[in-house]
């Protein structure tokens, strides 16, 4: 198996364990955080919602520069909204991977803010490092739920709440 297709497979399985937890974001709690310090829960869903458009950028573009283009993952008010922006970011990245070449995932990739550069990746590393960012955040909102007795599901196996612990 080549390494698009692992991806495209990985993205693939990670959409959907991520679909599941943006799915049972409560709407009346968007404006939660768990701690002053913390986001608000719509805000870190936004960003998980957000996070395949940077596996697009890492195969469509050369880097990101947040000087001449603010982060702005979109927005949303309720859990349907959630999900429609997620499920077409998703769509688009497992598009724009299924266009790429295993020499583009070779490439340098740049994260910057200006003269500030964060990182500079190959563009396989860039992938990786939006999944590992989705699977983090991911289970961050599974805390935020938790928080609020939402009952999480399993990612990869069952939850407590699913073996009724």
């Amino acid at each position: 198996m080549k390494i698009i297709e692992k991806l495209l497979k990985e993205i693939e399985e990670e959409g959907l364990k991520t679909q599941k937890m943006l799915a049972i974001v409560p709407d009346g709690k968007y404006d939660w955080q768990p701690h002053p310090k913390s986001m608000p829960i719509r805000d870190l869903a936004l960003h998980i919602a957000d996070l395949p458009t940077w596996i697009t950028l890492a195969v469509t573009t050369d880097e990101l520069d947040f000087a001449a283009s603010p982060y702005n993952p979109g927005n949303a008010d309720n859990t349907e909204e959630l999900l429609t922006l997620f499920e077409r970011n998703l769509a688009k990245a497992k598009a724009d991977m299924g266009q790429a070449t295993e020499e583009q995932l070779e490439e340098p990739w740049t994260l910057r803010d200006g003269a500030a550069v964060y990182m500079t990746l190959s563009k396989y590393e860039t992938v990786r490092h939006a999944l590992a960012q989705t699977i983090h955040h991911r289970a961050q909102l599974g805390l935020y739920l938790r928080l609020l007795n939402i009952p999480i599901p399993g990612s990869y196996g069952p939850s407590a709440d699913e073996q009724g612990l």
